[in-house]
């Protein structure tokens, strides 16, 4: 599903349980409604996938041609994914404050994509100065940890700050709103990096699910990402070949507001600008033209062309 919608990447969440939580936290009574067992233990152990059960994902990605990783949610996930040799490690945000462990997942030496959801930007440049020293090759995502997601606690303008606060490496953002419009907002405004919960229907039991993309939506967001970068373009402004259609059609010329005898001084108030034909000089031009004498009588509401004007030096446009 995830590569015909154009995805590049799968990302799961891989706990080793007794390592990510306590006794006590295995053992909390879970009656919520998306629970799947008696206590939270119960409930983690239904949901979780085996080694096995990883490396048979892997495969499968490995042959339908997209990457596979996972959030390593303790250190020993990290040691079993690095084990599966994983293209980079998904940092969540519960782990972003957590110093120790990214030491030790920083010093694995792969790629590490580090979600900021519930962290002041006093702690990601905490995180900054632990992970840089190490391991140069990583990003921040922008992420607020709520679902589903409202859109005014969104913040995309972390998005700029982290590009001020950390310019050489890459920002991006994850996702837990409904819908595709923030998160194509989040690559208008530079995200390189877009994380995404997809599910096969939003009505299933768990919570993620109701902030999470099914899969039409999904292949919607991937092409409305596709789109956006092609039209980021260049930051150079100019007259495109693309618009050279429209500027013969209806660009501008300065033409005669009155007769102008020939040998006259051209001032302002003898030029106006019109769509002309043939085409002369263009709008910007007037200003240049006044004080310069013209060559032969133009009759009122003629173009100004350079065969007209005396001495004229065309100016090249840098």
């Amino acid at each position: 599903v995830l590569q015909d919608c154009g995805a590049d990447c799968a990302k799961f969440q891989k706990s080793e349980l007794e390592y990510k939580f306590n006794k006590k936290a295995l053992e909390r009574p879970y009656t919520s409604k998306h629970s799947w067992g008696k206590t939270y233990g119960e409930h983690k152990r239904h949901l979780e996938f085996s080694h096995d059960q990883y490396r048979e994902l892997k495969k499968y990605a490995e042959e339908i041609g997209i990457f596979f990783t996972a959030s390593g949610m303790d250190e020993m996930a990290v040691e079993f994914l690095h084990e599966l040799d994983v293209p980079f490690f998904k940092v969540g945000s519960g782990d972003t404050n957590n110093f120790p462990y990214l030491e030790k997942t920083a010093k694995k030496g792969r790629p590490m994509v580090i979600s900021s959801g519930m962290q002041s930007m006093n702690t990601m440049r905490q995180v900054y100065q632990i992970v840089k020293p190490i391991n140069p090759n990583f990003c921040f995502l922008q992420c607020t940890s709520a679902y589903p997601l409202q859109p005014e606690d969104v913040n995309l303008r972390v998005i700029l700050a982290y590009q001020s606060a950390f310019p050489d490496i890459p920002i991006g953002y994850s996702g837990h709103e409904t819908g595709i419009a923030i998160s194509v907002a989040a690559v208008a405004m530079g995200a390189k990096v877009l994380e995404r919960h997809v599910t096969l229907d939003k009505t299933w039991k768990g919570s993620d699910h109701q902030a999470s993309l099914e899969p039409n939506e999904l292949a919607e967001l991937v092409k409305a990402i596709r789109t956006v970068e092609k039209a980021m373009g260049s930051p150079v402004k100019q007259l495109l070949p693309c618009e050279m259609a429209c500027n013969e059609k209806l660009g501008k010329s300065v033409v005669a507001k009155v007769a102008i005898p020939e040998g006259a001084v051209l001032t302002l108030d003898m030029l106006t600008v019109k769509v002309g034909e043939p085409k002369g000089f263009p709008p910007e031009s007037i200003f240049d033209l006044v004080g310069q004498k013209v060559k032969r009588n133009i009759e009122e509401d003629e173009t100004i062309t350079e065969q007209v004007v005396e001495n004229h030096v065309k100016k090249v446009k840098c």
